[in-house]
């Protein structure tokens, strides 16, 4: 297993460091040397080839769009994801389309069902592929039956199907969805520079492409968790206990020469879990090479090694935590030095015994881009044109995007998440990569609540989408490379007070690019997750409703509508259930007593009450669109200096409207 994946590690190695080259010869790459690149983690070193570049086509929203000629974004939260074709063809609707040299690595839905989707290469008349959509997901389909490529999340108590397996064409690639294909989908694909010799996919496959991919599916299945280069020549392991005092850093090794580091791995002790989640989170890896101004990994520990807070086990392809210790295999090059040290910012001295694996470089130090990773907590505030994206990473130079982890702190529970990832390559004003929803680009579906692991994405933390969440996806094959520039997105539509998300991303850059992150202090890396009370929008909640109740951001529905674009909003109600709001009086006297609320097409019919008397009549809050009224009068009552409370009630739902009972308040008025 080792031999025949080091081989391919060597041979991808020669052929991108020719790419680089002004004058090469044509490059030919073998179906088997695909496959090597779904392990091949040097490869994610080397400097990118002009014209190599990794997009996806998807089913978002078309509504979203960059109007060249305003410079404005139009319609950027729109979330119609699903049915969304390129164009439709007679009953056939067009997914993605494709010039070659070129390789689709990445296969996902959230929901393929037995519409035959079929797959065209180089303009042959018959399909390359021919199935019911739902089958390419199996596990069991010829040509794609193997289970740790081909996969249902349901087996591990999720949902969202995956297939990571290459396809590749020469010329162009076209996919059509027939009736009943199913909803939801994304097709990640590789495009290769000019004068690429690549294989055109076939099914069935010849013999030695499919022992490739056996290999590679026995390899996930038995040995994930393990370098899958297995050891590489002239490789030295070092072992290091360390202990830092509080508010110190101390050097853990340092390297010279032209080397790589090839594996890191790290074990440590705890008294309990808060120890273990203060430790992970105020104890920062932090690495320098080439003698750079600033260090190219700057990181606290847990997050380092893929998941927060705190220690929880899992395997990945790069990353992974285990009862043995954590692990990565991220390689990182340098040209003459590395110095790995640790910081600890917390109150008490900490111990940690190191494990670093190194060896020499395999190419010229010009040749190779530099590792980084980088934790960081809403740097980049969205533009008020592009909300609700939320940047994950921005860089400049020449390199590779290789994916992220994604902590969320969501104490009042429901669903945070449904926002598209967009990936603007070089400058691009529209996004070459852009999504269906948050769970869609972390490979599961529907914002199921459950822990899954695979090779390159799992959730290795959720207290049900109530509290901490933590996901990560790493791009390997299907790595972003860029010339000049990335901005990785993901949208985020609920603001501070409902979610917070804290991200560390991955990506090699060239020396010379620019790396914007600078270090985060411990107080804002562990500490900041505090279940805040219910209300919000400028509202106190008394005691504790049923359901869930936060404030909302409203700008996206027409911003300057709502008193401070937002609104307190009540959701998981029932008929039956009352929310209580104090109503400050500031002296006796008789107030006339108003409200605006929210109509929309999901919200309930509501019967108000003030100090636990009936005012006013029911008030249907059905509307197809989403508007605020105008003040509904409550009439006129004789109100003591003081706190009064305000109740609302759910007495039931419009028959049009869709029956989730919501509740949207946006001002009280007194006069």
């Amino acid at each position: 297993m080792r031999r025949s994946f080091r081989f391919f590690t060597v041979l991808l190695v020669a052929l991108a460091g020719a790419a680089v080259t002004p004058a090469v010869a044509q490059r030919t790459l073998t179906y088997q040397d695909l496959v090597g690149r779904m392990t091949d983690l040097e490869r994610l070193a080397a400097v990118p080839p002009v014209g190599e570049t990794c997009r996806q086509w998807a089913s978002y929203d078309r509504a979203s769009r960059y109007d060249e000629v305003s410079g404005e974004y139009v319609n950027w939260s729109a979330n119609n994801d699903g049915p969304m074709f390129i164009r439709q063809e007679g009953e056939s609707g067009v997914m993605a389309e494709m010039e070659g040299p070129g390789c689709i690595w990445r296969v996902w839905s959230a929901l393929p069902q037995k519409g035959h989707v079929k797959v065209y290469l180089d303009g042959q008349d018959e399909p390359a592929l021919d199935l019911p959509f739902a089958d390419y997901f199996t596990g069991k389909t010829p040509p794609l039956h193997y289970p740790t490529l081909s996969y249902a999340l349901e087996d591990q108590g999720c949902r969202g199907k995956n297939l990571y397996l290459p396809i590749p064409y020469q010329k162009s690639c076209k996919i059509v969805a027939e009736k009943d294909w199913g909803r939801y989908y994304h097709f990640t694909y590789g495009t290769f520079p000019e004068g690429t010799k690549l294989p055109t996919f076939k099914s069935p496959m010849p013999a030695e492409d499919a022992a490739a991919l056996k290999e590679l599916d026995t390899f996930f299945r038995e040995r994930i968790g393990t370098d899958p280069a297995g050891s590489r020549e002239g490789e030295e392991s070092v072992s290091q206990s360390v202990r830092v005092p509080a508010g110190e850093t101390a050097e853990v090794l340092k390297l010279s020469g032209a080397r790589a580091i090839t594996a890191l791995k790290v074990k440590m002790d705890f008294e309990d879990r808060e120890d273990q989640m203060a430790a992970l989170r105020r104890l920062v890896l932090q690495i320098t090479f080439d003698g750079g101004r600033q260090p190219a990994v700057w990181c606290p520990l847990g997050d380092f090694f893929g998941t927060a807070p705190g220690e929880n086990h899992y395997k990945s392809l790069t990353t992974g935590m285990t009862e043995d210790g954590y692990y990565s295999y991220w390689y990182m090059p340098f040209g003459d030095s590395a110095v790995v040290e640790l910081v600890n910012d917390d109150e008490i001295d900490r111990g940690v015994q190191f494990e670093i694996v190194h060896s020499p470089s395999t190419r010229p130090a010009a040749e190779m881009a530099h590792f980084h990773c980088k934790w960081h907590r809403d740097v980049f505030p969205p533009g008020k044109d592009r909300w609700p994206d939320w940047t994950m990473l921005k860089t400049r130079g020449r390199g590779r995007f290789c994916g992220v982890m994604l902590h969320v702190w969501n104490p009042k529970g429901g669903w945070w998440g449904e926002g598209d990832e967009k990936f603007f390559v070089d400058g691009e004003k529209f996004p070459s990569t852009f999504g269906t929803g948050s769970e869609d680009y972390f490979g599961y579906a529907w914002g199921n609540g459950a822990l899954f692991q695979t090779p390159y994405h799992c959730q290795t933390m959720t207290q049900n989408n109530r509290g901490h969440q933590s996901l990560l996806r790493w791009h390997v094959a299907d790595a972003v490379p860029f010339q000049t520039s990335i901005e990785a997105c993901i949208e985020k539509y609920f603001g501070n007070e409902r979610a917070l998300f804290a991200c560390t991303a991955c990506w090699y850059l060239a020396p010379g690019g620019v790396d914007p992150f600078s270090p985060v202090p411990a107080e804002e890396r562990h500490g900041y997750c505090i279940a805040p009370a219910p209300g919000g929008a400028g509202f106190k909640v008394l005691g504790t409703p049923p359901g869930l109740v936060e404030p909302q951001r409203m700008n996206h529905f027409g911003d300057g509508t709502w008193h401070n674009n937002d609104q307190l909003w009540w959701t998981r109600a029932k008929p039956g259930d009352k929310l209580d709001v104090a109503l400050p009086v500031k002296k006796d006297g008789d107030c006339q007593v108003s409200v605006v609320l929210t109509k929309a097409r999901d919200y309930a019919v509501v019967q108000l009450y003030l100090d636990d008397e009936k005012v006013g009549d029911r008030i249907d809050l059905y509307n197809p669109e989403v508007i605020n009224t105008e003040p509904i009068s409550l009439g006129t009552h004789a109100l003591s200096q003081g706190e009064h409370k305000l109740t609302v009630e759910i007495v039931g739902a419009n028959e049009k409207a869709v029956k989730a009972y919501m509740f949207g308040m946006d001002l009280i008025i007194l006069k």
